[in-house]
């Protein structure tokens, strides 16, 4: 289960974060504004936002230290970003394509595994959910239906 964390351990994540934000946003004004940049320019944007989401993610879950089942589905989904990102800038269009489709393998694995629930987790609080562990869920609602 997740802890909440102080500000100062989820600094790193935070900030390598914010400079992901800023590179997302210099990839949408080059969309916006194409003479700002070369195509080649925007695509280096696209795949440095991409790796370093990738990185960032990571940085939280280290912040977090969960079970080594949380980080096996955080190592899958940072490769798949960076696959992602590879993909942006390889020179090679066929393996830019083999990049592409691993990316989205793991994508849709990783999808796939939260639907089955796997790892069994609590949801992450952090994220300002809260947690209810079946047995008080099942007799809350049986108070409910007899008030």
């Amino acid at each position: 289960m997740y802890l909440r964390l102080g500000r100062s351990r989820r600094a790193l994540g935070v900030l390598l974060g914010v400079v992901t934000l800023m590179a997302v946003a210099a990839v949408l004004l080059c969309d916006g504004v194409p003479a700002l940049s070369s195509g080649r320019m925007h695509d280096r944007l696209a795949a440095f936002s991409l790796a370093m989401i990738a990185v960032a993610y990571l940085a939280y879950q280290l912040a977090h230290r969960p079970a080594w089942r949380e980080w096996v589905k955080a190592i899958l989904l940072a490769i798949a970003f960076l696959l992602w990102a590879a993909n942006q800038v390889w020179p090679d269009p066929r393996q830019a394509v083999f990049f592409n489709d691993l990316a989205i393998a793991l994508f849709v694995l990783d999808v796939f595994l939260v639907m089955v629930g796997w790892p069994p987790s609590s949801p992450d609080e952090s994220f300002g959910e809260t947690y209810h562990p079946p047995e008080a869920n099942s007799a809350g609602f049986k108070r409910n239906l007899r008030s």
